[in-house]
């Protein structure tokens, strides 16, 4: 094989080395994604909880009424 043949045939061999390491690369990054894209949703729902939990503890503290529906004592 001539020269030009053999770098040809290097350079085709190191790009294909690069695709495969990239290709991987993406691949586990995805699954990264993928996974903090679970924990994510996980955390909004518990955090929906959370909130949903405060605003019934609040109610309850206030006697059972909300501030804001109440008549004031000159009414």
């Amino acid at each position: 094989m001539s020269d030009e043949i053999v770098k040809l045939v290097e350079r085709i061999d190191e790009l294909e080395s690069r695709l495969a390491f990239q290709e991987d690369t993406i691949a586990q990054l995805n699954d990264v994604i993928a996974r903090q894209d679970l924990d994510i949703r996980s955390l909004i729902a518990r955090i929906r909880e959370l909130g949903e939990k405060y605003s019934a503890i609040t109610f309850e503290m206030q006697g059972g009424a909300k501030q804001q529906d109440e008549k004031p004592p000159h009414y």
